[in-house]
């Protein structure tokens, strides 16, 4: 497998650009898409962006989002990267949506980075410039979204591919699905926040193994990393991240946006600052519908009916 991808890389087909790396990515100012079109789902929204290179459905209070780049193994070239801008803000924004399940079509779930964009190896700058103006807001769009975001690896994700997945709350990875830090195979390191990524969730010594050797991280090994969170047969992936998004979209939607926010902040500060900042945040909380609606439905023993507000 690390072959095909070395010499994909050398035909400047599908390939990981490893380039520079960004310093905190939940202070990153989002970028905002006009709305203008329709979208391939139940429900039609006229404020919902045209995509080339997504699909984007909503199901209930559900939006699933699909990297729509079979033919490339759904790799990230500059239109992808803005249609998935333009999705999550559009989720974001949507009321009506309470939970995000994000997905690939095709094979594979995301292989990295497409260097089909440059007509000749990128220059440093260029590189560096595609980090900052490319992964950096997208990768901090997801990290801040207040719902729940899904990642269903279906298959291979590498590179930034893999940074993409490992941004998302969650994930849930099919059988042989796997995660691939390829790029000290090439000579590169890892980049679009998958060394944030790494070292927070599983620790330096860990992630630091995971990133120069370079090898594919099977879907249960992950499970055992705790780089996912389920490990699900290839053909009840999806049903299985699209029943778990429906069940938290019926979560106290509020709250569970904030607990996000807070444990974000707890991973960079002290126990003090932290429990400050979860005073500010329930703030919010107490006065809100599900709180209040929480709270009666445990006195009247009944089950909540939330609202996401």
């Amino acid at each position: 497998m690390v072959l095909v991808w070395l010499q994909a890389v050398m035909s400047k087909r599908i390939a990981l650009v490893a380039q520079m790396p960004c310093d905190d990515y939940s202070l990153v100012p989002f970028l905002r898409t006009p709305m203008l079109a329709t979208h391939e789902g139940d429900a039609v929204s006229a404020n919902l962006p045209a995509f080339s290179t997504i699909l984007y459905a909503h199901d209930g209070q559900v939006a699933q989002i699909s990297l729509n780049r079979p033919e490339r193994r759904n790799a990230l070239n500059a239109q992808l990267n803005k249609d998935l801008l333009a999705a999550f803000s559009h989720a974001r924004d949507d009321d009506n949506v309470r939970a995000i399940v994000l997905t690939g079509a095709g094979k594979g779930f995301c292989a990295g980075a497409d260097l089909s964009d440059f007509a000749q190896q990128p220059t440093a700058e260029q590189v560096y410039d595609g980090i900052l103006n490319n992964y950096q807001p997208l990768m901090g769009l997801i990290t801040t979204i207040e719902k729940p975001v899904i990642a269903a690896v279906n298959g291979v994700a590498a590179g930034a591919g893999a940074a993409l997945a490992l941004a998302c709350d969650l994930l849930v990875m099919a059988e042989g699905a796997s995660l691939m830090m390829a790029f000290s195979n090439i000579g590169l390191l890892p980049d679009a926040g998958a060394c944030w990524f790494l070292v927070r969730q599983i620790g330096y010594s860990r992630a630091y193994q995971i990133a120069i050797e370079g090898e594919r991280i099977p879907a249960a090994r992950c499970l055992a990393f705790g780089l996912t969170n389920k490990v699900a047969a290839a053909d009840q992936l999806l049903p299985e991240a699209l029943e778990w998004a429906h069940k938290l979209a019926k979560r106290p939607t509020l709250a569970l946006g904030l607990t996000k926010h807070a444990l974000n902040y707890a991973a960079q500060h002290d126990l003090a600052s932290t429990i400050e900042y979860e005073a500010r945040l329930q703030k919010q909380t107490i006065p809100s519908h599900d709180h209040l609606e929480g709270v009666k439905a445990f006195a009247e023993r009944r089950a909540p009916d939330f609202k996401g507000r």
